[in-house]
């Protein structure tokens, strides 16, 4: 563990291997360790877990989830030009990093560490242009609980925000707020100022912590996607009539579902959304045994 700490400051193999961030890949290099460090701290203990990583980079948050013990590390990098940054790690990790060229985006995760036992974990300082996309692919699985504890994920302030909010904070609660409350519970650790990056970006950064619910409530992640999507894509209209493009009578589905048709979605929790995404499969069903009847 203590060898990597032989290794030369981040700036430096920055500046050797001429890594210069990239915009199109939503690259934000971190050099302080001491915040790295931090952040590999809110993952809680490290002890016997694998984290898997996204979009390491250079490894500046590698380099910190294994000197804060983490059993193993498995960073998912689309970048080649980061590769010999990370391989400069992997030989003074004692095994416990690997590193892997590809999209996130189009890995499968739980593939990928079914393998391994004991608990694992995600953290990443995520690439901005593919935070939220990921996120929403995790908690769209059909497998539930998943096969991670715990996600602990950088974001832009404002993303974090739209994360966490309830339908007290009408401006940032939305599609994003139901998905990941639904099967999480979530909450903001601490920001991480733009001055911390290289180069800085224009946004103040959040660390936010995702827990999985044992036992959400029953749902079809994909439906309940497809309501969200409905009801805030014209959240300044009343539900009655947001939800008219779902293929079934919106009254009879907001029937159904126990839910006066004159509120807006800002107005109504998550468990609603969830009895609507159930009663919209049930009148899909219904609609096609009829269908099949006939």
């Amino acid at each position: 563990m203590s060898d990597v700490n032989s290794l030369p400051p981040l700036r430096e193999v920055v500046e050797s291997f001429e890594l210069h961030a990239k915009r199109s890949l939503g690259q934000n290099f971190l050099f302080d360790i001491n915040l790295t460090r931090k952040i590999a701290r809110a993952a809680g203990s490290l002890e016997g877990v694998t984290v898997v990583e996204i979009g390491p980079g250079p490894g500046g948050l590698t380099r910190a989830l294994l000197l804060e013990g983490a059993t193993a590390v498995i960073a998912i990098e689309r970048d080649p030009r980061c590769l010999p940054a990370l391989e400069q790690i992997k030989v003074v990790s004692d095994e416990r990093l690997t590193f892997i060229e590809g999209d996130a985006l189009a890995t499968d995760l739980a593939a990928l560490t079914a393998h391994i036992s004991g608990p694992k974990r995600i953290c990443a300082n995520l690439p901005y242009n593919i935070g939220t996309a990921l996120l929403v692919q995790w908690l769209e699985t059909d497998v539930w609980p998943p096969w991670f504890d715990r996600m602990t994920l950088m974001f832009q302030r404002e993303v974090a925000e739209r994360i966490v909010a309830t339908p007290q904070q009408r401006v940032d609660y939305g599609r994003l707020a139901i998905l990941c409350n639904w099967r999480c519970s979530t909450r903001i650790l601490f920001d991480v100022p733009a001055s911390a990056f290289t180069p800085p970006p224009k946004v103040t950064s959040s660390i936010v912590e995702l827990v999985p619910r044992e036992s959400p409530l029953p749902c079809n992640g994909k439906l309940l996607s497809l309501v969200t999507h409905a009801a805030f894509g014209q959240r300044r209209k009343m539900l009655r009539q947001s939800l008219k493009g779902l293929g079934v009578d919106a009254n009879t589905l907001l029937e159904i579902s126990k839910i006066e048709p004159t509120l807006r979605a800002e107005e109504i929790q998550v468990h609603d959304f969830v009895r609507l995404a159930n009663s919209l499969a049930e009148l899909r069903s219904s609609s096609q045994q009829n269908q099949n009847h006939d």
